[in-house]
């Protein structure tokens, strides 16, 4: 079973990403900003195959996250998506620059959702 590690402030959007994909058969594993989402990553025992990241998030936003895991070895190439509301041109090539490997924008199709984790997570 794939592990997904998805990030986002928003109780709402946390509780959507988590019974979508556990509905499609991922573990998930869930964090509510930059912060803490780092301070677990460092301590996670288990493989995470795909990262989901929220970009506007209080203490640490999504791109300064991607940048400290891009840091960690064990993640220097795991797939890491943007879930979010921003949609310009000029933030996605921040993301993109900053290690991100795709982006999707808010609100999400569950079905889209599960198409481009499962394509990410090789499966």
């Amino acid at each position: 079973m794939k592990t997904i590690f998805a990030v986002d402030d928003s109780p709402t959007a946390r509780a959507s990403i988590e019974y979508t994909l556990t509905k499609a058969g991922f573990k998930v594993a869930l964090a509510e900003d930059g912060l803490i989402a780092l301070n677990k990553i460092r301590t996670f025992t288990e493989t995470i195959d795909v990262f989901l990241f929220d970009v506007n998030m209080p203490n640490m936003d999504g791109i300064t996250l991607i940048k400290k895991v891009r840091e960690l070895d064990d993640h220097k190439f795991t797939p890491i998506l943007f879930l979010t509301t921003e949609s310009q041109e000029s933030k996605k090539m921040e993301g993109k620059a900053a290690g991100a490997s795709g982006w999707i924008v808010k609100p999400f199709e569950p079905e889209q959702l599960v198409a481009v984790i499962k394509r990410f997570a090789g499966e």
